[in-house]
């Protein structure tokens, strides 16, 4: 296959150099110190699915330096902020026999592309493994709670298609599945996401220190509660039949093995950089506000961010 990968961070990375080595053409976009440095040495993967040293069939800036536009697969892998405009640049070479897989955080990258690019053409994805960026070109896979799940919310795209693309993943060492319920798995780590992202990255701490703290734990549950009432007005089926069926689950099963992991909200504050608090707890608050639902321990969780980024944005300059 041809493949494009829009983003070149550390999800961006794992995709692209594992693709490439499993025997398909792979083109990266990326920043210009990440495209220089791939295009020197290649990518190079560590970490618990092995060591691979990669060297892409191209890497570029824009999606106009690009000599060959014709893909088969686009993986969109920008940060939820920078969507649409990746969208809109992409919207010109996207044909009737592209699809394009969203492998994002959050909630509304999927909205935002089947409303720019039609149904019939996107995939969404449910990533739930970890990896950090050490250095352009150097990524490590840290942990994979689970397979990546794909799926069409709208079953826009034959199942078939999207079984065949779960193995093209699979076979290139990244375990994938397909689902029915896309959507469920999707809110699944939205729910994980928003309880504890941002407060983990408020109070600069890991997430079991948040499980381990009375008030930090009601915390989570008034986020998770409210995130249950935004879902219920919505119509949105989750796995959970109630906030407290959850979040059993969540303290028995879910925290325990990222216990000792910092939120990468955290790590891109400290950087002076934009977080993905919009398509997070802002999404639960905005969606809520949509369906007249008050969402306020989210709402002020979202304040709290916007607030950190900006003390810090302003530390950096």
């Amino acid at each position: 296959m041809n493949i494009l990968v829009f983003g070149l961070g550390a999800l961006g990375h794992v995709f692209a150099a594992l693709l490439q080595k499993s025997g398909h053409s792979v083109i990266g976009i990326g920043r210009s110190n990440v495209v220089e440095k791939i295009n020197q040495k290649g990518i190079l993967v560590t970490g618990i699915w092995g060591k691979h040293q990669v060297k892409l069939k191209g890497a570029y800036t824009t999606i106009e330096k690009i000599p060959k536009k014709d893909f088969d697969l686009i993986l969109l892998t920008v940060k939820s902020y920078d969507t649409k405009n990746a969208l809109l640049a992409l919207k010109s070479i996207v044909n009737t026999n592209t699809l394009l897989i969203c492998v994002q955080n959050g909630y509304g990258n999927y909205e935002t592309a089947i409303e720019i690019l039609g149904e019939k053409c996107v995939v969404l994805s449910r990533v739930i493994f970890g990896a950090e960026l050490l250095a352009p070109g150097e990524v490590k896979v840290t942990v994979c709670a689970d397979d990546v799940i794909i799926g069409s919310p709208k079953n826009a795209i034959p199942e078939d298609q999207l079984r065949n693309l779960a193995k093209i993943f699979t076979q290139a060492g990244i375990p994938t599945r397909y689902s029915q319920h896309i959507e469920s798995y999707l809110w699944d780590k939205i729910l994980y996401n928003c309880a504890l992202n941002a407060l983990g990255a408020i109070l600069e701490v890991n997430y079991g220190k948040l499980g381990e703290i009375s008030p930090l734990k009601e915390i989570m549950e008034d986020i998770v509660k409210e995130i249950f009432l935004v879902a219920k007005a919505y119509n949105i089926r989750l796995f959970w039949q109630s906030p407290e069926a959850y979040l059993e689950h969540f303290y028995n099963k879910l925290l325990p093995p990222t216990a000792a992991h910092y939120p990468s909200m955290l790590q891109d504050i400290l950087k002076g950089k934009k977080t993905e608090i919009d398509a997070l707890n802002g999404a639960i608050v905005k969606l809520g506000k949509n369906a007249n639902i008050s969402t306020p321990v989210n709402l002020f969780i979202t304040r709290l961010i916007k607030g950190k980024e900006q003390i810090c944005s302003q530390k950096k300059n």
